[in-house]
């Protein structure tokens, strides 16, 4: 008959189908990688910016303040207060990094997730 196709046509075309199914599935994954890895850098870069930052700040205040304090209070007295304060600033910038850190994901799971749907209905349209 005009219109029907041979079996090993049938089996060709769901093979080419899988394949290309698998080639897209491995293209998200692969936008998903380099989506998180953006993600990664900007909180490398900012944890990076923030300890740079926070040793200089400390550096130069410390001189600045204990300069300042030392003429209410003994030296060593002002440089523990500005140094306390300056730790608790480099505290925050670097939790607030190591917290962005902790949104990235490594695994591609969206892509995960729609590969198990398609192995699971290739199953089920098999038997």
């Amino acid at each position: 008959m005009v219109g029907e196709r041979a079996f090993s046509e049938v089996i060709q075309d769901i093979v080419r189908n899988v394949q290309e199914i698998v080639r897209s599935e491995v293209r998200l994954a692969k936008t998903e990688i380099r989506e998180e890895v953006t993600k990664a850098k900007s909180s490398t870069l900012l944890i990076a910016i923030g300890a740079v930052s926070a040793a200089f700040a400390a550096l130069f205040l410390l001189l600045a303040a204990v300069f300042g304090l030392s003429l209410a209070m003994p030296a060593w007295a002002a440089a523990l207060l500005v140094g306390a304060v300056l730790s608790l600033a480099g505290y925050i910038m670097l939790t607030s990094g190591v917290r962005r850190f902790k949104q990235i994901h490594v695994t591609p799971e969206r892509t995960v997730a729609t590969i198990k749907e398609n192995a699971a209905w290739a199953k089920q349209h098999s038997k």
